[in-house]
């Protein structure tokens, strides 16, 4: 078990989701002598600090992380917005201390059993799923991991937070990104059943590659034995191949299957078929019935931010798309709500994660009446494919401003949708703030 009461740990990335405040909270509560460090001000962080006010034996690094700090730590803990081949990371190898993660200390520490998800799209709300059905059966499921979107409507948690009331008796059900994966191979790591839900390019302003991208997602079933079980997407051709590389027992799903258990189904779309029969198959694995797997895909758990409605006004409807990060997502969104007539008006754009926008344009040009995009750098890649779209403007920093206007232009029956098929980074902390903000605009006009 990785020590922690009187050691030197030195915490990169303190962060603005609560994840790294939550680890600092965590580590402090176990008796670490604790120093964290981020890149960002005290202004921008002081959310997070005011989070941590009451811990004592907490040193703050603020604007710059230091050398001489990973010199002093016993062993560096760092959050997801920290790069694996920062140079401080390599330093902390060649003097040979440790280095663990949110997840590394997660899976060192958890006595339950675990069910990790991980994918490009549809992570949340396949685990949210698992989670409400899993707990049919055990009323003891814990549902955490990255899944911030849920923690804010009281459905997830980040995964240190729970881990002290954690017993055998639980089950755990964690969504997992790539960068959290990267520290499972730390403590050789593996959860008991393992879902991937796709694959598609996303974060190659992080990765060399798409093949280190998805050698990334590799890390959910690297340590797993044939006590363990793989759940993939047998419609994916890269994933419907791994099951190759894996020692435990591999199992698929497709989006064509349950048809009678997804009868009445409360999520509409593509996408949500292919969650739900991922959710199914993992479900059943932990023993689920058939009529409580029922229940809760009629009766699902909300998360917000994705396709969410979460207004109609004078026929209207608005949706809040936040989370619509890649173009696919994007396009997921439009096919879920464009109508036989182009009905949708989109709001998108933000910035780039090095990916393509083709076949969201193509998407864009088939659904939407209008489009307008937020400034960005991946706004100018999505206003270069969208050429020869005739009513589409960009560069737009007001969002308030710009739901006004397109809601004074819209008609009954119309789409306003929120779904950036982009990063956040260059107008808001993160997504969630892009969609308080939307939802803000929507509520005053």
């Amino acid at each position: 078990m990785i020590p922690i009461k009187g050691k030197k740990i030195l915490l990169m990335g303190l962060g603005l989701h609560g994840g790294g405040a939550a680890t600092a909270r965590w580590l402090s509560r176990h008796g670490a002598l604790l120093v964290v460090s981020d890149l960002r001000g005290r202004k921008l962080l002081e959310p997070s600090i005011k989070a941590l006010a009451r811990r004592s034996g907490v040193t703050y690094v603020l604007g710059k992380h230091r050398e001489a700090d990973v010199r002093w730590a016993d062993y560096v803990v760092y959050n997801p917005g920290v790069p694996k081949e920062s140079k401080y990371l390599q330093l902390a190898r060649r003097l040979n201390k440790p280095v663990y993660n949110e997840a590394s200390l997660f899976f060192d520490r958890c006595r339950a059993p675990i069910i990790a998800v991980t994918g490009t799209r549809g992570k949340s709300t396949t685990a949210s799923l698992i989670a409400a059905m899993c707990k049919k059966k055990n009323p003891r499921t814990v549902l955490a991991g990255n899944i911030t979107a849920a923690a804010q409507s009281g459905l997830g948690a980040c995964m240190l937070s729970v881990l002290d009331r954690v017993t055998a008796k639980h089950l755990v059900v964690l969504e997992l990104s790539s960068w959290q994966l990267e520290g499972l191979n730390i403590v050789r790591a593996a959860p008991k059943i393992a879902v991937v839900t796709n694959l598609y390019p996303d974060h190659l302003n992080r990765y060399r590659n798409l093949a280190h991208y998805y050698s990334s997602k590799k890390e959910i079933f690297r340590h797993q034995t044939r006590k363990h079980f793989l759940v993939l997407n047998k419609d994916d051709r890269v994933l419907s191949q791994w099951h190759a590389e894996a020692a435990s027992n591999a199992v698929f799903f497709s989006r064509g299957e349950h048809r009678a258990l997804m009868k009445g189904m409360a999520l509409a779309g593509e996408h949500n078929a292919e969650n739900a029969a991922a959710a199914i198959t993992a479900a059943k694995r932990y023993g689920v019935s058939d009529r409580d797997i029922r229940s809760v895909l009629k009766n699902p758990p909300v998360l917000s931010g994705r396709q969410e409605v979460v207004a109609v006004k004078r026929g209207v409807a608005y949706v809040n798309d936040t989370t619509a990060t890649t173009p696919e997502a994007g396009i997921a969104a439009l096919k879920r709500f464009g109508g036989r007539t182009k009905n949708i008006i989109l709001i998108a754009g933000g910035a780039d994660k090095k990916l393509v926008f083709n076949e969201w344009a193509a998407a864009v040009k088939k659904h939407c009446k209008q489009a307008h995009l937020l400034s960005g750098d991946a706004s100018i890649k999505q206003k270069k494919a969208l050429q020869g779209f005739k009513k589409l403007d960009a560069g737009h920093d007001d969002l308030g401003a710009l739901v006004k206007k397109v809601s004074r232009e819209a008609a009954k029956g119309d789409v306003i949708l929120f779904s950036p098929a982009a990063a956040s980074f260059n107008l808001w902390s993160h997504e969630f703030e892009r969609g308080d903000a939307f939802v803000a605009a929507v509520s005053k006009v």
